[in-house]
């Protein structure tokens, strides 16, 4: 019988913990401190996901881990935590990780996988998972696709049938490179099509923020040695759609609350919970400047985001662009 930990009692975190329950695995869910995880344990969940209650396979505890061995850590937290959660946490390092955060690191440009081993996982341990996720469906049981990309077919497969349950399908994939920058990058696109939302611009504005981020999420991944072609499955297209079209997309309500008129931080509050495409925008512009890439709709983002422009300015300098001929993912 396999046992699995999941470091980070966020909405996702607690969602993962009930999948792998779900799927026949004992389960040891690892909070911050000893308070969160009482409360976390006294609710069997979060007040802000009521769709799920976990079940008796899965304990609750702060970190570290104790009890039997682990069969592999599924990391939740965060992607600007992600780095100090997990040397807080005192996690084994000879176990497969998988990485469930979408984000990449500011300080350091790395993605999720490259942090986790950079703090002293081997390659061959490491995974992401990522995909058209959005928590409070998946907590439902509502049907929805995943894919896990790791560099060792092994590692992959385990996540896949650790997680893969009567409504979660899970794919396998080795571009984690392509897996991570579609699970990122889309929710800066996602914070530009909640905007288009706020401005009541409707579904054809919407539709031509996707495609056109698509293209700029695809030409950056390419440039850092992903595959273009994982940008057209569930890490790229598939998780893009419904962060921009989905109501329950943090991304995409922040976008619209800033276009009704919100500050940040006031936009932030009223989420409740983290917004990974505001602080992504700042480092994907760092990372197309590194790579002589344009990514337009991510810069204006990234110039509202930090307070430069307004979004009824970053739109119609979005608008008032060069005209120029459509490549799939060409220049934008």
């Amino acid at each position: 019988m396999a046992r699995y930990g999941v470091l980070g009692a966020t909405s996702w975190g607690v969602t993962l913990a009930g999948l792998l329950e779900r799927s026949g695995n004992d389960v040891v869910l690892l909070a911050r401190t000893a308070s969160e995880a009482a409360g976390v344990d006294a609710r069997r969940g979060l007040d802000r996901l009521p769709e799920l209650r976990l079940g008796p396979r899965v304990a609750v505890s702060a970190a570290p881990p104790h009890g039997p061995a682990l069969d592999g850590v599924v990391v939740a937290a965060p992607a600007q935590h992600l780095r100090a959660t997990v040397r807080a946490a005192g996690l084994p390092r000879g176990i497969p990780v998988l990485s469930a955060a979408k984000g990449i690191e500011i300080e350091t440009g790395l993605r999720m996988s490259q942090v986790l081993a950079a703090e002293g996982w081997a390659p061959e341990l490491i995974a992401a998972v990522s995909g058209p996720n959005l928590a409070h469906e998946v907590a439902r049981g509502l049907p929805a696709a995943a894919v896990v990309g790791s560099a060792s077919p092994e590692t992959a497969r385990l996540w896949q049938h650790a997680l893969a349950g009567p409504a979660f399908r899970v794919y396998t994939s080795p571009d984690i490179a392509g897996v991570e920058f579609g699970g990122a990058l889309k929710n800066v696109i996602a914070i530009a099509a909640g905007a288009a939302w706020g401005l009541g611009f409707g579904a054809n504005t919407v539709a031509s923020i996707m495609t056109r981020g698509l293209a700029e999420m695809t030409r950056l991944g390419v440039a850092c040695g992903a595959d273009p072609l994982t940008f057209q499955g569930l890490a790229g297209v598939g998780d893009l759609a419904a962060t921009c079209f989905s109501p329950l997309s943090r991304n995409r309500r922040f976008g619209e609350l800033l276009a009704q008129g919100k500050s940040i931080d006031a936009a932030r509050r009223l989420i409740g919970e983290t917004v990974e495409g505001a602080a992504t925008a700042e480092v994907a512009l760092s990372l197309a400047g590194r790579q002589e890439v344009d990514l337009p709709i991510t810069a204006e983002v990234a110039h509202v985001v930090g307070g430069a422009k307004t979004i009824a300015a970053a739109m119609a300098d979005l608008l008032s662009r060069p005209l120029r001929g459509e490549a799939a993912w060409g220049r934008g």
